[in-house]
């Protein structure tokens, strides 16, 4: 590389991420091959439209002699047979024949275009509040979904649960335009089946109703079928490639043959122009990779090292939001350790773990402080790590901030932590 200070900087963050347990429950470590992908010449392609049907692939001329593309540039005849065959393999993994959209920048765009294709500004919104694990992008009040509609938000109960009879005593008295299940920072499984009948209840009323499933964090645990699927019971589910799928950054919508033109549109060219093709091609990449058999036992792998983990913080007098985890997270209450989870993270940040602070359940702490961390194993199983690892790392967590004041401890730990890290490199 020519520009030796970009060069030296790349070269540091792979230092730090080869020497740093990734905790952080939205990120993953991509394959060399999704790095390929994205580091390709279709980064040099504007592609503005959208790919024709699969029978239409590489068929570059006609009885006109014209290739029949729905772009508004040319030369687009091999990018769209890369963004159909993202199309194609996604449809293929999630078992599903759902219309498929893979042109969202990110998941927050993905929920943003929803927004803009089947509602108006005003419409009521029934979705999980943030502080009790959902997306800024669901209607938190400081984002785009907050600040334009009318968003009514339910919670979780003292199990760390979502209370569905709450959900539909909610759905009925305000009788949203749109419900969103899902969430950021959620350690049960969700009942899909549930809210679409939610949704049914709604439609009773003859009130229009969507269901949308924004599985951005479960999606690789669904892919590989230890979480239950939306597909059948939501109108539309946006997912993000970047956490559990272990792909590029970047988003995916799916939704009902009847909404795809209204979604499309409401992609481009409500929300954005020029989709990013390299980066669709990490999709596809990243597709491929998660329909191969190992990819089960990796999903399985990440349930399996958060439980491990959740039960060794438990074990040694850690308070988790919910109790023992059912997916790839949780969240430390860190109230009876007398600790704020800024301070919590930063301190595991200085001896080799990241993770990120969050707010519990009626935090008395800011969003800026929090009471609690996040915890996620998808980027610490891709290196091969198991659940006697995990479990060794779930007691380092707890020694460091017990012992956060014995700055001779602390150097040994960060040495364990060190160690782990060299025994399951990155790449």
């Amino acid at each position: 590389m020519r520009d030796k200070e970009i060069e030296k900087l790349i070269q540091e963050e792979l230092e730090r991420q080869q020497n740093t347990l990734e905790l952080i429950a939205s990120e993953n470590i991509v394959s060399t091959d999704v790095l390929q992908a994205m580091g390709s010449v279709l980064t040099n392609k504007y592609a503005e439209g959208k790919p024709p049907i699969e029978e239409e692939w590489g068929n570059l001329m006609y009885g006109d002699g014209v290739y029949k593309s729905l772009r508004y540039y040319n030369g687009c005849h091999v990018i769209d047979c890369i963004e159909g065959l993202a199309c194609k393999r996604f449809k293929k993994l999630f078992n599903t024949d759902y219309h498929v959209n893979v042109q969202p920048h990110s998941g927050a765009q993905a929920n943003m275009a929803v927004f803009e294709a089947l509602l108006n500004y005003g419409d009521t919104v029934l979705s999980m509040d943030l502080s009790n694990g959902g997306h800024l992008s669901h209607g938190s009040p400081v984002n785009y979904s907050g600040k334009h509609f009318n968003v009514i938000q339910y919670g979780i109960n003292e199990n760390g649960e979502i209370d569905y009879n709450e959900v539909e005593k909610l759905a009925v008295e305000h009788k949203p335009r749109l419900i969103i299940c899902g969430a950021s920072n959620y350690s049960k499984i969700i009942n899909f089946n549930r809210f679409a009948g939610i949704k049914e209840i709604i439609k009773y009323y003859n009130k229009e109703c969507y269901l949308l499933a924004d599985i951005a964090h479960i999606a690789g645990l669904v892919a590989g079928g230890v979480h239950s699927s939306p597909f059948g019971y939501a109108d539309i589910v946006t997912a993000t490639t970047h956490k559990s799928l272990r792909g590029p950054r970047g988003g995916v919508i799916a939704c009902r043959e009847e909404l795809a033109k209204k979604i499309d549109s409401a992609v481009f060219p409500g929300i954005q122009g020029g989709p990013l093709e390299h980066v669709i091609a990490g999709k596809a990449v990243c597709f491929y990779e998660a329909m191969q058999p190992e990819f089960k036992f990796y999903t399985r792998q990440i349930v399996i090292n958060a439980k491990a983990m959740c039960k060794a913080l438990m074990d040694n007098g850690f308070n988790i939001v919910g109790g023992m985890t059912e997916n790839h997270l949780m969240t430390v209450d860190l109230r009876n350790k007398g600790i704020t989870g800024k301070e919590a993270a930063n301190l595991l940040d200085s001896c080799g773990i990241t993770v990120n602070k969050n707010t519990v359940p009626n935090d008395p702490e800011s969003p800026f402080t929090t009471s609690g961390i996040r915890i996620g194993t998808p980027a610490i199983t891709s290196r091969g790590i198991l659940s006697d690892e995990a479990t060794t790392i779930g007691k380092l967590i707890a020694q460091i901030i017990d012992n956060r004041d014995n700055e001779v401890l602390l150097k040994s730990y960060k040495n364990m932590i060190k160690s782990i890290c060299k025994a399951h490199p990155i790449y």
